[in-house]
């Protein structure tokens, strides 16, 4: 795996922390562990909490388990199948470079938040942050905003599981499908987080071999290795074109078209956000988190774009069954452009494959999910920003009832039990669509404190253990491109004939509720925006030293989960 100019191997002593050009302490007294001559040289347990009063999780996700959390909580059914979507608005060369581009944007994302989150990994680390080293309403609007965010999208991919299985029967009741999703959902995150980090490994594995699979089957087959022995190449995009006209004709309708495909990757490439979010329960964080982000940023990357690639490959963007196939909003994979492909070269067996590795994908994204937005609402409570009941955490360092609330508002799924209300659903999931691009946003004006901050108190950037590149321009770089498609995403409501209000308010809500948040908690609580000079750099860090010095791997328990574990280190 390539580097990004990172020094893994170095972390910072407390002889390296310096505040105001002056030998500052690591953390403040109160919030540092009283001295124990016995600590030295002691091993650091695997089940370490997370350095934080009141935190009790559990520090059991090795690499393999983070990166794959990062990939599955991504990876669903948007790469498979809605991407077809996108490839009718644009075309394939609108499609190939609106996913390039917008990886540029996601990689100043990941080396915002990778600095910060190496140098202080802690649950919930971008909400806290932002309350940290901005202002403390500024960190209770960006929490809540993402878990609405990741709360909505639970039922969303419930009902997902439930249309992809109708690809092949509706003999099972929808109720059923429904239930048995939740209780699934249930039963894996109140487990043990290394249980749950091992059931997301092995999902979103599936994700992956599946869309190398689809790869490599658009090699073979584009050169000929097919059923009707059609050597197709770049066919489509020469006939109809790289270049699809949408709304409009000429060069306006191929740049409209560029732009839908722009805001489909905007709201499809994820990626930093979810491995932030196992930060707080991660082996060994100052190694593991570095080559997590690094890794699932590359191999996302090469999966979005080759994927992109593909798929204009494989069919011309007016392909009739893909077309047909969205437009009478058949079940399952019926819509991949993939099947199309599949079924235009006469495969008869690999459409019902896919669809059996979409169904695991969108299970394993709802299941990640679950699992973000619970630790994202374990986080408020821990700041004093929701009850301080959500902070109670079982043996196992699961936050119980922060898993609760989530798996409460996934019962929103039932609505799909009626048509009426399986619509209403959809416009609850419209509602905070905005939210992804306002929390990158978040995270990348969240760094530019922090380095700020860093440079009025002479802490210096060669001393944490992850010193990213091109900073800052990178977060200046990412918080413009990002905080532009928030509004952006809407637009087609603004185009003549076009204009409707529920479309409006679901493309705009969560823009209008994101201040609404910041200045009621800011009135309420009468809450400071911290000056570069004032920002707490120091607390938590004394506790993440010790347990860096004296972490001790545990032995494997056998050479299969070592060997996978050597893959994704």
């Amino acid at each position: 795996m390539a580097s990004t100019g990172v020094n893994y191997s170095r972390s910072p002593s407390d002889s390296d922390m310096y505040r105001g050009g002056e030998k500052a302490p690591v953390g403040d007294e109160k919030h540092a562990p009283a001295y124990d001559p016995d600590v030295e040289g002691r091993r650091a347990s695997s089940s370490s909490s997370s350095l934080k009063v009141g935190d009790q999780t559990h520090r059991k996700l090795k690499a393999r388990h983070i990166q794959l959390i990062g990939i599955g909580g991504t990876i669903g059914t948007a790469l498979y199948v809605q991407i077809g979507r996108g490839l009718m608005n644009g075309g394939p060369g609108s499609l190939f470079l609106a996913f390039t581009i917008w990886c540029f944007f996601i990689l100043a994302v990941t080396l915002s938040m990778a600095e910060m989150v190496t140098y202080l990994p802690i649950s919930s680390p971008f909400i806290r942050f932002a309350g940290r080293f901005v202002d403390d309403a500024f960190g209770v609007a960006a929490g809540w905003n993402f878990f609405v965010f990741e709360a909505a999208l639970v039922p969303f991919e419930i009902v997902a599981c439930n249309v992809i299985i109708r690809f092949w029967s509706d003999v099972v009741p929808t109720g059923a499908i429904i239930a048995i999703t939740l209780v699934l959902y249930a039963l894996i995150n109140v487990m043990a987080v290394k249980w749950y980090g091992e059931t997301e490994f092995w999902a979103a594995l599936g994700k992956v071999l599946l869309i190398i699979g689809l790869i490599i089957f658009t090699f073979i087959s584009m050169l000929g290795g097919n059923p009707e022995g059609d050597r197709y190449g770049f066919r489509y995009w020469k006939n109809p074109g790289a270049f699809a006209e949408l709304y409009k004709t000429g060069s306006l309708g191929r740049f409209l078209g560029f732009l839908q495909c722009l805001i489909q990757a905007s709201f499809t490439i994820a990626g930093p956000d979810y491995v932030s979010m196992a930060a707080g329960e991660a082996e060994n964080p100052r190694k593991v988190m570095p080559r997590a982000f690094n890794a699932v940023f590359y191999r996302l990357t090469t999966f979005f774009v080759l994927g992109s690639l593909c798929v204009g490959i494989n069919v011309p963007y007016n392909d009739p069954e893909m077309t047909a196939a969205f437009k009478n909003d058949l079940p399952g994979a019926a819509a991949s452009p993939y099947v199309s492909a599949m079924n235009r070269l006469k495969i008869g067996v690999l459409p019902h494959i896919v669809n059996a590795m979409v169904l695991a994908s969108a299970f394993s994204a709802g299941n990640s999910y679950v699992y973000c937005a619970s630790r994202s609402l374990f986080g408020l409570a821990l700041e004093g920003k929701a009850p301080k009941v959500l902070t109670k955490c079982t043996k196992q360092g699961v936050p119980i009832y922060c898993v609760l609330v989530v798996l409460l508002i996934a019962l929103l799924s039932f609505l799909q039990l009626s048509s009426g209300s399986a619509v209403v659903l959809q416009w609850f999931v419209n509602l905070v669509t905005a939210s992804q691009l306002i929390n990158f946003s978040v995270m990348n004006f969240t760094y530019i404190c922090f380095y700020k901050a860093m440079k009025a108190q002479g802490l210096d950037r060669n001393t944490l253990p992850y010193t990213a590149i091109l900073q800052p321009y990178a977060a200046y770089f990412g918080l413009v491109g990002t905080f532009v498609m928030t509004f952006v995403g809407g637009y087609t409501v603004f185009l003549p004939g076009n204009w409707d209000v529920p479309t409006f308010l679901f493309s705009y809500m969560m823009i209008f509720v994101f201040p609404i948040l910041f200045f009621g908690w800011k009135f309420i609580k009468k809450t400071k925006w911290m000056k570069p000079e004032e920002v707490d750099l120091y607390e938590g860090v004394a506790e993440i030293e010790e347990y860096t010095r004296n972490y001790v791997p545990a032995p494997y328990r056998n050479n299969f989960v070592k060997y996978f574990d050597k893959i994704f280190s």
